[in-house]
Protein backbone atom coordinates (compact mmCIF):
# COMPACT_ATOMS: atom_id res chain seq x y z
CA UNK A 1 0.00 0.00 0.00
CA UNK A 2 1.33 3.51 -1.05
CA UNK A 3 0.31 6.78 0.69
CA UNK A 4 -0.54 9.33 -1.44
CA UNK A 5 -1.17 13.27 -0.65
CA UNK A 6 -3.83 14.83 -2.71
CA UNK A 7 -3.70 19.27 -2.27
CA UNK A 8 -7.02 20.63 -3.46
CA UNK A 9 -10.71 18.59 -3.19
CA UNK A 10 -12.30 19.69 -6.79
CA UNK A 11 -14.20 17.57 -8.84
CA UNK A 12 -10.52 16.76 -10.27
CA UNK A 13 -8.18 16.53 -6.54
CA UNK A 14 -11.41 14.39 -5.84
CA UNK A 15 -11.58 11.93 -8.35
CA UNK A 16 -7.87 11.56 -8.34
CA UNK A 17 -8.20 10.73 -4.34
CA UNK A 18 -11.35 8.55 -5.32
CA UNK A 19 -9.17 6.49 -8.13
CA UNK A 20 -6.25 5.77 -5.41
CA UNK A 21 -8.65 5.04 -2.04
CA UNK A 22 -10.64 2.48 -4.25
CA UNK A 23 -7.22 0.18 -5.36
CA UNK A 24 -6.43 0.23 -1.38
CA UNK A 25 -3.95 3.07 -1.08
CA UNK A 26 -3.32 5.28 1.76
CA UNK A 27 -4.97 8.85 0.65
CA UNK A 28 -4.02 11.74 2.63
CA UNK A 29 -6.47 14.95 1.48
CA UNK A 30 -5.91 18.51 2.76
CA UNK A 31 -8.55 21.43 1.56
CA UNK A 32 -9.69 24.26 3.03
CA UNK A 33 -13.08 24.31 2.18
CA UNK A 34 -14.69 22.39 4.85
CA UNK A 35 -17.77 20.94 2.53
CA UNK A 36 -15.27 19.66 0.47
CA UNK A 37 -13.52 17.57 2.76
CA UNK A 38 -17.19 16.29 4.20
CA UNK A 39 -18.03 15.09 0.67
CA UNK A 40 -14.43 13.30 0.39
CA UNK A 41 -15.02 11.30 3.68
CA UNK A 42 -15.81 8.07 2.73
CA UNK A 43 -13.51 8.37 -0.18
CA UNK A 44 -10.37 9.09 1.18
CA UNK A 45 -8.59 7.56 4.01
CA UNK A 46 -7.99 11.23 6.07
CA UNK A 47 -9.50 14.41 5.23
CA UNK A 48 -8.25 17.70 6.81
CA UNK A 49 -9.42 20.72 6.67
CA UNK A 50 -6.27 23.11 6.25
CA UNK A 51 -4.35 25.21 4.40
CA UNK A 52 -2.19 22.67 1.79
CA UNK A 53 1.48 24.88 1.45
CA UNK A 54 1.64 24.91 5.30
CA UNK A 55 4.11 22.74 5.75
CA UNK A 56 3.85 22.26 9.41
CA UNK A 57 0.22 20.85 8.73
CA UNK A 58 1.58 18.62 5.76
CA UNK A 59 4.03 16.87 7.97
CA UNK A 60 1.63 16.69 10.73
CA UNK A 61 -0.61 14.45 8.92
CA UNK A 62 2.01 12.21 7.71
CA UNK A 63 3.43 13.61 3.98
CA UNK A 64 6.64 13.22 4.92
CA UNK A 65 6.68 9.49 3.88
CA UNK A 66 4.06 10.05 0.71
CA UNK A 67 4.89 8.19 -2.04
CA UNK A 68 3.13 10.95 -4.17
CA UNK A 69 1.55 14.44 -4.02
CA UNK A 70 -1.23 15.61 -6.28
CA UNK A 71 -1.32 19.44 -6.18
CA UNK A 72 -5.01 20.84 -7.39
CA UNK A 73 -5.85 23.96 -6.62
CA UNK A 74 -7.75 25.61 -9.17
CA UNK A 75 -7.13 28.82 -10.64
CA UNK A 76 -4.98 29.78 -7.61
CA UNK A 77 -1.94 29.39 -8.46
CA UNK A 78 -0.01 30.44 -5.77
CA UNK A 79 -1.92 28.17 -3.29
CA UNK A 80 -0.22 25.81 -6.18
CA UNK A 81 3.32 26.85 -5.75
CA UNK A 82 3.46 26.83 -1.77
CA UNK A 83 1.50 23.36 -1.90
CA UNK A 84 4.56 21.91 -4.35
CA UNK A 85 7.07 23.59 -2.47
CA UNK A 86 5.85 22.57 1.15
CA UNK A 87 5.61 18.73 -0.29
CA UNK A 88 9.12 18.85 -1.91
CA UNK A 89 10.49 20.39 1.18
CA UNK A 90 8.96 17.42 2.99
CA UNK A 91 10.84 14.90 0.89
CA UNK A 92 8.10 13.84 -1.44
CA UNK A 93 9.91 12.08 -4.52
CA UNK A 94 6.67 12.79 -6.85
CA UNK A 95 4.58 15.74 -7.20
CA UNK A 96 1.74 16.23 -9.82
CA UNK A 97 0.22 19.51 -10.36
CA UNK A 98 -2.90 20.04 -11.92
CA UNK A 99 -2.49 23.41 -14.15
CA UNK A 100 -5.19 25.60 -16.04
CA UNK A 101 -2.38 27.48 -18.85
CA UNK A 102 0.77 26.30 -20.33
CA UNK A 103 2.31 29.63 -18.50
CA UNK A 104 1.16 28.01 -15.34
CA UNK A 105 2.89 24.81 -16.51
CA UNK A 106 5.93 26.20 -17.22
CA UNK A 107 5.91 28.06 -13.10
CA UNK A 108 5.40 24.99 -11.87
CA UNK A 109 8.06 23.13 -13.21
CA UNK A 110 10.48 25.28 -12.83
CA UNK A 111 9.81 25.41 -8.70
CA UNK A 112 10.39 21.61 -8.70
CA UNK A 113 7.32 19.96 -10.12
CA UNK A 114 7.68 16.40 -11.37
CA UNK A 115 4.34 16.19 -13.73
CA UNK A 116 1.91 18.98 -14.46
CA UNK A 117 -1.63 18.07 -16.01
CA UNK A 118 -3.48 19.91 -17.96
CA UNK A 119 -6.98 18.59 -18.13
CA UNK A 120 -9.03 21.07 -19.98
CA UNK A 121 -6.04 21.14 -23.23
CA UNK A 122 -6.24 17.31 -23.17
CA UNK A 123 -9.40 16.55 -23.10
CA UNK A 124 -10.56 19.29 -25.84
CA UNK A 125 -7.24 17.42 -28.05
CA UNK A 126 -8.77 14.00 -27.28
CA UNK A 127 -12.64 15.38 -28.50
CA UNK A 128 -11.01 16.92 -31.30
CA UNK A 129 -9.57 13.82 -32.66
CA UNK A 130 -12.25 12.09 -31.54
CA UNK A 131 -15.03 14.03 -33.50
CA UNK A 132 -12.44 14.08 -36.76
CA UNK A 133 -13.29 10.18 -37.20
CA UNK A 134 -16.70 8.53 -35.93
CA UNK A 135 -14.16 5.37 -35.39
CA UNK A 136 -12.06 7.07 -32.53
CA UNK A 137 -13.52 6.26 -29.32
CA UNK A 138 -10.43 7.15 -27.19
CA UNK A 139 -7.48 9.24 -27.74
CA UNK A 140 -4.07 9.52 -25.55
CA UNK A 141 -1.50 12.12 -26.68
CA UNK A 142 2.21 10.74 -25.68
CA UNK A 143 4.44 13.79 -27.08
CA UNK A 144 6.52 13.89 -29.45
CA UNK A 145 3.94 12.97 -32.39
CA UNK A 146 3.07 9.49 -30.89
CA UNK A 147 -0.51 8.63 -29.14
CA UNK A 148 -2.84 5.73 -28.52
CA UNK A 149 -5.64 5.54 -29.95
CA UNK A 150 -9.17 3.04 -29.40
CA UNK A 151 -10.30 2.31 -32.76
CA UNK A 152 -13.51 0.48 -33.87
CA UNK A 153 -12.50 -2.78 -35.68
CA UNK A 154 -13.00 -2.03 -40.10
CA UNK A 155 -15.45 -3.91 -40.96
CA UNK A 156 -12.79 -5.77 -43.59
CA UNK A 157 -10.47 -7.05 -40.63
CA UNK A 158 -13.67 -8.33 -38.70
CA UNK A 159 -13.25 -12.48 -38.69
CA UNK A 160 -9.26 -11.93 -39.52
CA UNK A 161 -6.89 -12.25 -37.03
CA UNK A 162 -3.98 -10.16 -35.86
CA UNK A 163 -1.35 -12.19 -36.87
CA UNK A 164 -3.03 -12.32 -40.62
CA UNK A 165 -3.06 -8.80 -40.42
CA UNK A 166 0.32 -8.01 -39.33
CA UNK A 167 -0.56 -4.56 -38.57
CA UNK A 168 2.92 -3.18 -37.29
CA UNK A 169 4.16 -4.16 -40.75
CA UNK A 170 1.54 -3.01 -42.81
CA UNK A 171 0.12 -0.03 -41.10
CA UNK A 172 3.51 0.88 -38.64
CA UNK A 173 0.89 0.74 -35.44
CA UNK A 174 1.29 -1.71 -32.52
CA UNK A 175 -1.71 -3.72 -31.09
CA UNK A 176 -1.91 -3.06 -27.01
CA UNK A 177 -5.37 -4.46 -26.51
CA UNK A 178 -8.93 -5.79 -27.57
CA UNK A 179 -11.60 -4.48 -26.09
CA UNK A 180 -14.98 -6.44 -26.52
CA UNK A 181 -17.50 -3.44 -26.06
CA UNK A 182 -20.46 -5.71 -25.74
CA UNK A 183 -19.29 -8.24 -23.03
CA UNK A 184 -16.95 -5.34 -21.91
CA UNK A 185 -13.80 -6.89 -21.59
CA UNK A 186 -10.34 -6.09 -22.40
CA UNK A 187 -7.61 -8.43 -23.57
CA UNK A 188 -3.96 -7.61 -22.91
CA UNK A 189 -1.98 -8.96 -24.81
CA UNK A 190 -4.45 -9.60 -27.30
CA UNK A 191 -4.13 -13.41 -28.74
CA UNK A 192 -2.95 -12.91 -32.45
CA UNK A 193 -4.73 -15.89 -33.37
CA UNK A 194 -8.31 -15.25 -32.33
CA UNK A 195 -10.36 -13.44 -34.87
CA UNK A 196 -11.34 -10.09 -34.36
CA UNK A 197 -15.33 -9.66 -34.23
CA UNK A 198 -17.60 -6.86 -34.79
CA UNK A 199 -18.06 -5.60 -31.24
CA UNK A 200 -14.69 -5.28 -30.48
CA UNK A 201 -12.14 -2.33 -30.77
CA UNK A 202 -8.38 -1.85 -31.21
CA UNK A 203 -6.17 0.12 -28.52
CA UNK A 204 -3.47 1.09 -30.89
CA UNK A 205 0.12 2.79 -30.54
CA UNK A 206 2.24 4.43 -32.79
CA UNK A 207 2.66 7.76 -34.62
CA UNK A 208 -0.13 10.08 -34.42
CA UNK A 209 0.03 10.66 -38.28
CA UNK A 210 -0.04 6.47 -39.19
CA UNK A 211 -3.39 6.33 -36.25
CA UNK A 212 -4.95 9.46 -37.95
CA UNK A 213 -4.56 7.68 -41.77
CA UNK A 214 -6.17 4.41 -40.51
CA UNK A 215 -8.57 6.30 -38.63
CA UNK A 216 -9.96 7.72 -41.71
CA UNK A 217 -10.54 4.80 -44.15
Amino acid sequence: MNRFVVVGLGSFGSSVAATLFSQGHEVIAVDQNAAAVDRAARTVSKGVVGNGGDRTLLARIGAEGADAGVVSTGDDLTAAILATLALKDLGVPRVVCKVTSEEAARVMHRIGADESIFPEHESGRALGMRLLSGNVFNYFDLGAGYSVQELAVPAPWQGRTLQDLNLRRTERVTVIAVHDVVQDTLTIPPDPALPLGESDTLLLAGRTEDLSRLSHR
